[in-house]
């Protein structure tokens, strides 16, 4: 979290995908209170249009971009978007994704497990091919961050393609890393625990004070959490960072990834 005073990205354009609700929507007033002119980006516009708007009110510079992350036209016309609205992209996070459909193997249907992928780790890598054009034309560099989870280290049952999905993203940034790196673009995961999303509460309240309790510091985490760990890998104060999956989880996976 930045404390200085002095927004830390001013004048950078940033694209945040899954902007509407949960990691995505605090992260974009996050990159904007950093001074980042920021892109939202999501499948619903009316929450993209409320989040554009608190952040407008709050003295900062956004536009939204309605796109499925799976569907490369939909990326390309999201960077394209944004170039003819601001310039440059030096920025990415990319963290839409969804849980799917889940359940035993056996019994979750192919469709499912192609959704899944599909937007999980297909997505990512769509909108980085594509944000790289930029970056690399330019010779500005920048910095892209997607959001993996703690499952792609670990398990439990009913996650085998949600975790491979998360996986994938690990290894990706790998080789990304090294293709692009002395063109000054960095590449690097945020992976969160257990977090307070809608996401997890569709799962059901109870299930919460058992989760908070296994964590080292007793608690879930919360959208800001891992917000601020995504903006620091795109600032300068992370500048040698690259290639990795950075575990933001309250110590939750200390006895065990699972």
């Amino acid at each position: 979290m930045n404390n200085s005073g002095n927004p830390r990205l001013e004048g950078k354009v940033t694209i945040v995908t899954g902007a509407g609700s949960g990691i995505g929507e605090v992260a974009a007033r996050t990159f904007a209170r950093e001074g980042a002119w920021v892109v939202l980006v999501g499948r619903r516009e009316a929450p993209l249009r409320s989040n554009a708007e608190v952040i407008s009110q709050a003295g900062g510079k956004a536009i939204m971009c309605s796109a499925d992350v799976s569907s490369s036209d939909d990326v390309n016309r999201v960077v394209a978007e944004t170039l003819d609205h601001f310039g440059q992209i030096d920025c990415v996070f990319n963290n839409a994704g969804i849980q799917g459909n889940g359940g035993p193997t056996v019994e979750m249907e192919e469709s499912s497990f192609d959704e899944l992928i599909a937007i999980n780790l297909k997505g990512p890598w769509l909108m980085t091919r594509a944000v790289l054009r930029s970056m690399l034309d330019g010779g500005q560099g920048g910095a892209i961050v997607n959001t993996s989870s703690f499952l792609s280290t670990g398990a439990t049952a009913g996650t085998s393609a949600y975790s491979a999905s998360k996986a994938g993203l690990d290894a990706m940034i790998r080789a990304i890393a090294l293709e692009v790196g002395d063109k000054g673009v960095r590449i690097n995961n945020v992976n969160p625990g257990v977090i307070d999303t809608p996401m997890l509460r569709a799962h059901g309240e109870e299930i919460i004070p058992p989760l908070a309790a296994r964590a080292a510091l007793g608690r879930i985490g919360t959208p800001q959490d891992i917000a601020d760990v995504a903006v620091w890998l795109c600032t300068d104060e992370a500048r040698f960072i690259t290639g990795q999956s950075v575990l933001v989880d309250g110590g939750f996976t200390i006895p065990g990834p699972r």
